[in-house]
């Protein structure tokens, strides 16, 4: 039994599912300065509210296994990327605070902003994150020996902005499944433009990775490589398409569930581009897994909570099914 892959299947399985649970409800923050309506924000946040813990607890999950099973990978990557990783966290508290105080609060527009100005700033660092791991790690004796700004250059800003782009086509997507009037057709439009920003920013940043890690490019065109990593542009592609076509017919749940393929793929594919490194260009899974015994053991832990937290958020998302309605889940 290959430890180093199962941890890794397990932990590419949490960072999915928090970029897509938690990323509509970034998308839906980043959506709601789109109004001045307190009714209509009041929809928004409703359509999140009853799902808002179940979301966060992959990103918990995700890096508390990078932790157990990759230490190396948390020690180079947190060193490296100590700026954005911290960003992100006191992005994602402000927004938490602003959300639990807004429902409670009778002057609301501070918290509006405070919502929005919090999961901006999660956003932007998760893609100065993302980027800065593409851009390239310096690594000596398994230590980083780079600065504390090598994270920061054009590729991971543009990064930065096609997430932007990703959550609000996720968040606008999702709304249109939850909600009716207004906020339903208004969702409708920033779906659409969302998925055209999306597919241009996808194919800038697909031709800029060769320039940052220049192995991606003989991966694509390397056997045995080649032979499936160009089936993942495909799937993207059929997925936006699809996107674009249920947008147009004014379909429900169809556009959020080909959004969710068109990210999945893209996800598929920059793993695909980059394995077996996992701190390009220099720090493959196997380099940075834990010892067997320690990967062993904490994996009956997984098999215990793993289920647990699968069934939890099944029955969050079954239980409050449907469209939003006047009820306060906060």
């Amino acid at each position: 039994m290959d430890l180093v892959a199962i941890w890794s299947g397990l932990i590419g399985l949490a960072i999915i599912l928090y970029v897509i649970l938690d990323g509509f409800g970034l998308g839906i923050g980043l959506l709601f300065r789109s109004t001045r309506n307190e009714e209509e924000r009041d929809i928004m946040m409703d359509s999140i509210a009853p799902v808002w813990d179940a979301n966060q607890t992959w990103l918990v999950f995700g890096g508390g296994g990078v932790f157990v099973a990759f230490p190396m990978i948390y020690g180079v990557v947190f060193s490296a990327l100590y700026i954005p990783l911290l960003t992100f966290v006191f992005g994602l508290i402000f927004r938490g605070v602003a959300f639990e105080f807004r429902g409670d609060s009778t002057r609301k527009e501070p918290w509006n902003k405070a919502f929005f100005f919090g999961s901006l700033v999660a956003v932007v660092a998760q893609g100065l994150t993302l980027g800065g791991v593409l851009s390239g790690t310096r690594v000596v004796e398994d230590h980083f020996a780079g600065g504390p700004f090598d994270w920061l250059n054009p590729f991971s800003v543009t990064v930065a902005l096609a997430l932007i782009a990703g959550y609000i086509l996720l968040g606008s997507t999702y709304l249109i499944i939850k909600t009716t009037g207004t906020v339903q057709a208004r969702a409708y439009d920033r779906a659409f433009r969302a998925a055209w920003i999306v597919l241009a920013f996808q194919i800038l940043v697909t031709i800029w990775t060769p320039f940052h890690y220049p192995s991606a490019l003989s991966n694509w065109f390397s056997p045995p490589r080649i032979y499936f990593i160009w089936v993942f542009p495909l799937i993207g592609l059929s997925a936006f398409y699809e996107v674009v076509v249920s947008l147009r017919k004014r379909r429900e749940i169809l556009p959020f569930v080909f959004s969710v393929v068109f990210f999945f793929a893209g996800y598929l594919g920059l793993i695909a581009s980059v394995f077996p490194y996992v701190v390009p260009p220099s720090i493959t899974f196997q380099q940075a897994a834990a010892q067997k015994e320690t990967l062993s053991f904490t994996l009956w832990g997984v098999i215990i909570v793993l289920p647990l937290v699968l069934g939890y958020t099944v029955y969050s998302y079954t239980v409050f099914r449907g469209k939003v309605g006047t009820e306060r889940y906060y």
